[in-house]
């Protein structure tokens, strides 16, 4: 099998994986215990929250440790709901664990800021309402899981703090595939690491003083998050990190593979289009609207039958399932999201892998439209 949907995990890296023994060996305390095996624990984990505020830019004090993105937006989400007046404005092809919470906590105090056909958010919308009104706080992905369409969100930083408005980036895609520095400079900041090859369950928000815990219960993290920390994870992370950041060098080169895929995709596949292929997109992400085949004969499933692990841009119109909200809000109908597949693929990807890749969609074609 074939794996294309790192977007949704990364498979554990052998450095991340190599980092968690050690520190499962090293390490066998509590971070909080007193004695010395304990502080020994502490201090691992503080050095490993340094370097990841190194990468960022902010201070080490502004990390907190968390179980992964979902956790980390919920507990800035509802932060600012207890700490700020005023409606959220979040874009509306942020990932479900910043909408969801954004609905609970803001109810009907919020706004989604609307993106263009290329699935970049409009930021004059964003500049021009600033101008009449100032939110709660403005929430941005630095990336889009679905599209791999990269957003502004430099350029809304700096719009949000003219205005000072806070910053929350959800940076889950971002980072481990382009250079993390200058994130630490938005209020808040979300990550997890098993979307660049650490474990899954551990991530990270960056937050500034006296944020509100969503996890009560200890005094872990300065107060801001309870429970015992999980030092072989955040090491694993923080190790996983590191690999990548090294590997940044090979970007252009995994660009040029992308960019020929998609131009032998949509050349051997009459009726495909990329979506988003106008932005600016992560170098792994392609997401293609497949030609008008019977729904039902899923190309998920037949791709998977044919060794590749793929995942689809939205579920199929059933009656049963919503459209991807990603697709509609760049202005799809649901029958055309219903066709919409997203390979992504990870920095062990081999060019050869993209190609077997091709050829497998290719039959997958020829079999749906002879069955």
């Amino acid at each position: 099998m074939i794996y294309f949907d790192h977007n949704a995990t990364h498979p554990l890296s052998a450095v991340a994986r190599q980092a968690w023994l050690d520190a499962t060996e090293r390490f066998i305390a509590n971070a909080s215990s007193p004695h010395r095996l304990g502080e020994r624990a502490g201090r691992a984990l503080d050095e490993a929250r340094a370097r990841l505020a190194g990468w960022l830019g902010c201070g080490e004090h502004e990390i907190v440790c968390t179980s992964g993105a979902s956790e980390s937006n919920n507990t800035a989400v509802a932060h600012l709901a207890a700490t700020r007046d005023g409606e959220a404005w979040v874009s509306a092809i942020e990932h479900p664990c910043l909408l969801a919470p954004v609905r609970r906590y803001f109810a009907k105090r919020y706004r989604l800021i609307p993106v263009q056909r290329d699935g970049v958010i409009d930021l004059g919308w964003l500049r021009a309402e600033l101008t009449r009104g100032r939110p709660a706080f403005v929430g941005m992905m630095a990336a889009n899981n679905e599209t791999g369409v990269l957003q502004p969100w430099r350029e809304a930083l700096a719009c949000c703090h003219e205005h000072a408005v806070p910053f929350l980036c959800d940076a889950a895609q971002w980072l481990g595939k382009l250079p993390g520095a200058g994130l630490g400079a938005a209020d808040f900041v979300s990550g997890c690491a098993h979307k660049f090859g650490g474990p899954a369950g551990v991530g990270f928000l960056k937050a500034p003083a006296g944020l509100r815990p969503l996890v009560a219960g200890g005094p872990q993290e300065e107060g801001r998050r309870a429970g015992t920390g999980n030092v072989a994870g955040v090491l694993a992370m923080v190790a996983a990190l590191a690999d990548r950041e090294s590997a940044l060098d090979a970007v252009g080169e995994k660009l040029a593979i992308r960019a020929q895929f998609e131009a032998e995709l949509t050349l051997a596949v009459a009726g495909s289009t990329i979506v988003g292929g106008s932005a600016d997109r992560l170098w792994n992400t392609v997401s293609v609207m497949m030609p008008e085949i019977d729904c039902r004969q899923r190309w998920v499933v037949k791709l998977d039958k044919l060794g590749f692990a793929v995942s689809t841009g939205s579920a199929c119109a059933s009656g049963k399932e919503d459209p991807s909200h990603v697709l509609s809000a760049m202005g799809y109908a649901p029958g055309e999201a219903a066709r919409v597949l997203r390979f992504s693929s990870g920095w062990e990807t081999r060019s050869a892998d993209w190609s077997e890749l091709l050829d497998g969609v290719v039959r997958a074609k020829q079999e749906l439209t002879t069955a």
